[in-house]
């Protein structure tokens, strides 16, 4: 599955190519004169990368336009050892992939990222130890000048696999709280911490959780906030309140299956995801409890299904579209500090101050909010 995204040379009100004598078309350093900025900062605006203010980005698209600059995007790619395309890579099955809107909507904030940067999207699967080597091989050749990996265990060798290569990395969710690559991750512990406080003020007590893989250091997170929020209410939190499951339908029944078999009292249910939540919920049914009258129920993420459920689930909202978005423009940056010109650009004065310290790799966590709705 490969997505595509390109500039246009011909968009509405584009001036056509101003030829000089001899019929040659604008360069880049006429460009760079006419916005008044070094010819890095010009090939920064072009490929699209973030480490450009507003101001200056502004007037370098203003300069292309007047001059009808077109970017020979192929001859530049070569010049630059570059392959213009980010690889997506995703540990996962594929029926997985297709049956959960987390990455549906990682996909859409990615692709949103690199529309206008002309960079081809490339979607990839590496669930198992044959797909990994083949990915290690493709990578090797530089077909791509960036990673972008999604859903990683504590103990998937790929991170470290794709970081011997060189190549820029950004992963979807840290492994550890010492994650030595660059990533974008939600508030896992506040959210899953306010969720269940969120249930304490309605009064619930007996508040059980379904986890997803505890080698997922966003699981573990969400299952430390869980307790955290009890402790804080004064209550211990209790073993036999927790089921670890896999992220999956199936695994959300089977976990409120052996829920109620332990704790028939139980009377409020935080689930890791909606997908288990989903599962959780038939499980309920089947066994004639309501919802929310005898348990209420919690999911995380706020997918579609949370919208569509019967009673519509209280869910922890992560800006996941968000998410993908700033995995790109972090990759982006990666991609440019590296590059050839990043050196000349950075001494050119016209971007000082106008990105982040660059020390260390750069680690996002956005936050989270509750959308409380009928279920619980």
């Amino acid at each position: 599955m490969t997505a595509r995204t390109a500039r246009e040379s011909d968009e509405a009100g584009t001036a056509p190519p101003t030829r000089r004598r001899g019929g040659k078309p604008p360069t880049l350093e006429e460009v760079a004169a006419r916005a008044g900025v070094g010819r890095g900062t010009v090939s920064r605006v072009i490929n699209g990368s973030p480490r450009v203010s507003d101001r200056t980005r502004a007037a370098v698209e203003a300069a292309i336009a007047e001059l009808g600059y077109v970017p020979n995007r192929a001859a530049r790619a070569l010049a630059a050892n570059r392959a213009d395309a980010i690889a997506l890579v995703v540990p996962e099955p594929e029926a997985r992939f297709f049956a959960e809107p987390y990455f549906s909507d990682i996909v859409s904030g990615v692709g949103e990222a690199l529309a206008e940067t002309g960079m081809q999207l490339l979607l990839t699967f590496a669930g198992g130890a044959r797909e990994r080597r083949r990915l290690a091989q493709y990578l090797a050749a530089h077909r791509v000048d960036g990673v972008l990996l999604v859903s990683v265990r504590a103990d998937d060798p790929l991170p470290d696999l794709l970081a011997g290569t060189g190549i820029p990395t950004v992963i979807s969710g840290r492994r550890s709280a010492a994650e030595s690559l660059p990533s974008v991750d939600s508030d896992n512990a506040g959210g899953a911490r306010t969720a269940v406080t969120h249930l304490l003020s309605r009064g619930r007590r007996t508040i059980a959780t379904i986890t997803g893989r505890l080698e997922v250091y966003g699981a573990a997170c969400r299952l430390d906030g869980y307790r955290l929020a009890l402790t804080e209410a004064g209550h211990a939190p209790d073993e036999s309140l927790i089921a670890v499951a896999d992220f999956t339908e199936e695994g959300g029944r089977r976990a409120m299956r052996d829920l109620l078999a332990r704790r028939p009292d139980l009377d409020a249910v935080f689930a890791a995801s909606d997908v288990m939540a989903a599962g959780a919920r038939q499980t309920l049914r089947a066994a004639g409890r309501r919802i929310p009258e005898d348990v209420a129920l919690v999911g995380f993420d706020d997918s579609a299904i949370a919208r569509h459920m019967d009673p519509p689930l209280t869910s922890v909202r992560q800006p996941i579209e968000e998410m993908g978005r700033a995995m790109a423009r972090v990759v982006l940056s990666e991609i440019a500090t590296r590059s050839p010109g990043a050196a000349a650009t950075a001494s050119d004065g016209t971007e000082a101050g106008e990105t982040g310290s660059g020390e260390g790799p750069r680690q996002l966590v956005l936050p989270t909010e509750l959308v409380v709705r009928g279920s619980s």
